[in-house]
């Protein structure tokens, strides 16, 4: 029989629990997700460059959202910890310098996007009008970047107690409200003049900025195990080391995929010349744009995993600091199945779809065929990894939760740069461009390998040692 505490996470029914908390966050992901496609399908109506331009500019995108979510997860599992030990001393120092942590990384990238994107895109893509839009777009997109970093720090907060339904309105919110201003600010509505890349940058931005906001409002008036008083504003070295263990780690992690996008764009590059074998012209930017939307499309699936292990990581992390054996390996059970049947519907829907998928974002019939001469392979063979993903992603959330970032970096590490890069530059010297994308099953099926023998070790090490009462 479960022990009874006086916070949920410790006395709640852990499927009832798990499923409570991760269902708004399945949501809210969703609904995430869905901005990124319907994003994308706005702007491939309104140009094939501005397409090709903002999948290019994901790797930088995604760098942001990398570090946000990675300290997040920093102060998700030392606030969640602290709570389940009932330090709520601990728990106010978590929220107030992981705040702190999150401005600077703010002041890092505000830099960037004065100096760093024209070099960035230049070194990507052959195509001056790519360049121009990818410049344009991505400089609004960093320089305005504390919205996002902000708004993911609020999430958290709310996550590390438990309140995912709230975390569902701040997500949803500004998701809802960045969906509405797409079409308005990218091709004009009424006295609102045309913005194109601009408008769709703005609108992001916007976007941002109001779930930020709203994520303040929902912790200032909803969250009472956080309690925040002047006296305890202040900076603790000592704390943000314990984030940033944490954090760095999952920051990096997750980074790694910013890296691994960058340097296969490159690859694909060379690409450029090489004739397409369906159409017998050369391929120039398809094989970068088809990748581009391969993300967005992906994002349907994997998001919502990745609301699920929200979820997983301060039920975990609380149980581990209560010392709860069962309600740790009962969250961990419960999270692999659903993680399972969300990945093979994603397979499903890449196998039997994928010219439907790809056409959505295209202006017209021509471009539509034109993406699925290279979309339809490349969809469909990297689909079949979908499954050994969706295994890692919670292993490697249970590394986070239980204090182990630094094993998620290492399988992630060793899955895009030590196997995925090297396997997909060795393809293309083959000038064979449907052999690049067999690198992602490789090195997801290396990546799986890895993950299952240093999950062995950490539940020798940890979970083993916990009672076996529960």
């Amino acid at each position: 029989m479960e022990k009874q505490t006086n916070n949920k996470m410790g006395s709640t029914p852990v499927f009832k629990l798990l499923m409570q908390m991760a269902i708004p966050m399945i949501i809210s992901m969703l609904i995430q997700s869905l901005y990124n496609v319907v994003d994308s399908i706005f702007v491939g109506k309104y140009a094939y460059d501005a397409l090709t331009a903002i999948g290019l500019a994901w790797p930088m995108q995604n760098l942001i959202i990398a570090f946000a979510t990675g300290i997040g997860v920093g102060i998700n599992a030392t606030l969640s910890k602290s709570l389940g030990e009932k330090n709520y001393k601990k728990v106010t120092s978590s929220a107030v310098n992981g705040c702190f942590i999150m401005f600077i990384i703010y002041l890092l990238f505000l830099l960037s996007g004065l100096t760093l994107i024209p070099l960035y895109f230049k070194s990507i893509s052959n195509n001056q009008a790519v360049i121009n839009y990818g410049i344009t777009y991505l400089k609004y997109i960093m320089i305005g970047s504390f919205g996002v970093l902000f708004s993911i720090t609020f999430e958290r907060l709310l996550q590390s107690t438990g309140k995912t339904g709230l975390v569902m309105i701040s997500q949803a919110s500004g998701t809802i409200i960045n969906i509405i201003l797409d079409p308005i600010l990218i091709f004009g509505f009424g006295f609102i003049k045309s913005m194109g890349i601009h408008g769709a940058a703005i609108a992001t931005l916007i976007g941002q900025f109001c779930s930020c906001f709203i994520g303040l409002i929902l912790n200032i008036k909803y969250n009472k195990e956080i309690k925040i008083v002047k006296k305890d504003i202040k900076i603790d070295l000592i704390m943000i080391k314990e984030i940033l263990l944490i954090g760095i780690p999952s920051s990096f992690m997750a980074a790694i995929a910013s890296v691994l996008t960058f340097l296969f764009n490159r690859i694909l590059l060379k690409f450029y010349d090489v004739i397409n074998p369906i159409t017998n012209t050369p391929y120039l930017d398809l094989p970068q744009t088809v990748f581009g939307l391969y993300f967005k499309l992906n994002s349907l699936f994997f998001m919502p995993v990745f609301g699920l292990n929200n979820a997983l990581v301060p039920i975990v992390a609380y149980n581990y600091g209560a010392k709860e054996k069962v309600r740790l390996l009962k969250t961990f059970k419960y999270s692999l199945i659903i993680a399972i049947i969300m990945m093979t519907f994603g397979t499903l829907m890449f196998m039997i779809f994928p010219s439907q998928l790809l056409a959505i974002f295209a202006e017209n019939k021509d471009v539509a065929n034109q993406l699925s001469t290279v979309g339809n392979y490349c969809l469909r063979i990297i689909s079949i990894s979908f499954i050994f993903a969706g295994v890692c992603i919670v292993i490697t959330s249970m590394f986070q939760a239980l204090g182990n970032g630094v094993y998620s970096l290492i399988c992630s590490f060793v899955r895009q740069l030590i196997v995925l890069l090297p396997c997909a530059y060795l393809l293309s010297l083959t000038n064979n461009l449907s052999l690049v994308w067999l690198s992602f099953l490789i090195a997801e099926l290396v990546a799986l390998l890895l993950s299952i023998i240093l999950f062995k070790k950490v539940f020798r090490v940890k979970i083993n040692l916990l009672s076996n009462e529960g």
